[in-house]
C-alpha cells in the first residue's frame, strides 16, 4: 500500500463562541446537545453568528484521516462534494493546504458544515483555551447528501491502491456500494470506518453486505461494534475481522477511547493500550486514529504497531482544540511514529 484515497462527507467545522446561551435558546438547541438541521436554519445561523468569534476549519471523517496520513508521507487523494460558495472553496483550499489531492463534486446546495457552539468564559479563545466547556453542535450536510454514484468514474480511483471510505457516506444512496465496486475492480484495499453507532443502526443489513463482500480493515468505536455485533467488544472485532470478504486475514479495529483500542487480525488478538495524554478536546480522535494505523499499514507494520500508531497519533489530536494538530505538533507525531516503525 502505498497510497490512500478517501471519500465522505465535504464539512467544514465552525467552532462559534458564545457570549450567553441566547442563540441556543432562540433555536431550541438544548446545552450539550447534537442537531441536525436543514437549509432554512443554516442560514439563519449563518446571519445569527455574524459578529461573534469564530473560524472555519476543513473537516469531515474521511477527510480528516487522509489529511492526517498526508501529513505523515503518504500520498492522499479525496473526493466529496460541496456547494459552489465560500465554504467549498474553504473546504477544498484546506485539503490542497494539507498536501491532499481533491476530486470534488459540486451540487445545488450550500456546503455542509457542523456548528459547535462554546459558551465563552475568561480566558476561552477560539484555538486557545475552549478545554473543558460544554459543546452544542448543530449539522448541515447540504451538498455533501447530493452525492450520488453515477458521479464517481474510474477516473477518480487512478493512481490509489487503498479507499477509505466513512459510514455516514451511507445516507448518500448506492455511494458506498459503487465506490466500493470501482475499488474492488481495481485491486485496490478497502478501509471501512463505520461511522456513528446511529449510522450502523439504520443501515446494519447493508453494512453487513458492504463489510462481507468488499471491505480489507474496518474501524469502529465501542459504541458502533456493539450496535453492530451485539456484544462485547473483543467479540464484536472477532465477528468484524471473519466477516470480511479475505475471511481471517480481515483486521478489525475497535477504539476504546480513554482505555486504547482492540486490534483483531486473523487468529491474533491485540490489546492496544492508550497513549497518555492531557485531553483539551477528544473531536477527530477516530480519524487521528485511523491516519496513524493506515500509515503504519502502508509501511508494512504488523496489527499491533499499527494499533499503536493511531493511538499515537489520537493522543496528539486530543491534546489540542479541534480536529487538527499543529505544526510543531504534526512534526513530533511523525517524528515518533516513524521511530515506532523502525
Amino acid at each position: 500500500m502505498e497510497s490512500l484515497l478517501g471519500i465522505g462527507n465535504a464539512i467544514v467545522d465552525i467552532p462559534v463562541l458564545l457570549p450567553d446561551n441566547t442563540i441556543l435558546e432562540e433555536f431550541a438547541f438544548p446545552e450539550g446537545s447534537m442537531n441536525h438541521i436543514d437549509a432554512p436554519v443554516a442560514a439563519r445561523l449563518q446571519e445569527r453568528t455574524k459578529g461573534l468569534e469564530f473560524r472555519h476549519i476543513q473537516g469531515g471523517s474521511a477527510a480528516n484521516t487522509v489529511a492526517g496520513a498526508s501529513q505523515l508521507g503518504l500520498r492522499c487523494g479525496f473526493i466529496g462534494k460541496i456547494g459552489g460558495d465560500a465554504l467549498g472553496s474553504h473546504f477544498l483550499k484546506g485539503l490542497v493546504e494539507e498536501g491532499v489531492q481533491a476530486s470534488m463534486l459540486e451540487g445545488k446546495l450550500p456546503s455542509g458544515r457542523a456548528y459547535t457552539f462554546i459558551r465563552k468564559t475568561a480566558g476561552c479563545t477560539i484555538g486557545g483555551d475552549e478545554s473543558g466547556q460544554v459543546r452544542t453542535f448543530a449539522a448541515y450536510l447540504g451538498a455533501a447528501l447530493e452525492f450520488s454514484p453515477k458521479e464517481l468514474s474510474e477516473q477518480m480511483f487512478e493512481g490509489y491502491d487503498c479507499l477509505h471510505v466513512e459510514g455516514y457516506l451511507m445516507q448518500c444512496s448506492g455511494v458506498v456500494q459503487r465506490a466500493m465496486e470501482i475499488a474492488r475492480g481495481r485491486g485496490m484495499k478497502i478501509s471501512f470506518d463505520l461511522g456513528s453507532a446511529g449510522i450502523v443502526q439504520r443501515f446494519r443489513g447493508i453494512i453487513g453486505n458492504l463489510i462481507e463482500e468488499y471491505a480489507d480493515i474496518v474501524f469502529a468505536n465501542l459504541e458502533e461494534a456493539e450496535a453492530f455485533a451485539g456484544c462485547s467488544a473483543e467479540k464484536a472485532a472477532g465477528v468484524l475481522a471473519r466477516l470480511m470478504r479475505c475471511g481471517n486475514g480481515g483486521i478489525a479495529v475497535v477504539k476504546l477511547g480513554a482505555e486504547g483500542s482492540i486490534v483483531q487480525c486473523g487468529g491474533q488478538l491485540c490489546q492496544i493500550a492508550p497513549v497518555q495524554a492531557k485531553a483539551a478536546d477528544t473531536t477527530g480522535a477516530g480519524d487521528a486514529y485511523a491516519a496513524g494505523f493506515l500509515y503504519a499499514h502502508s509501511k508494512g507494520a504488523d496489527a499491533g504497531r499499527c494499533g499503536k500508531a493511531g493511538s499515537l497519533l489520537a493522543s496528539k489530536v486530543v491534546a489540542e482544540v479541534g480536529p487538527k494538530i499543529s505544526k510543531s505538533g504534526w512534526k513530533v507525531a511523525k517524528t515518533e511514529i516513524d521511530a515506532l516503525l523502525k
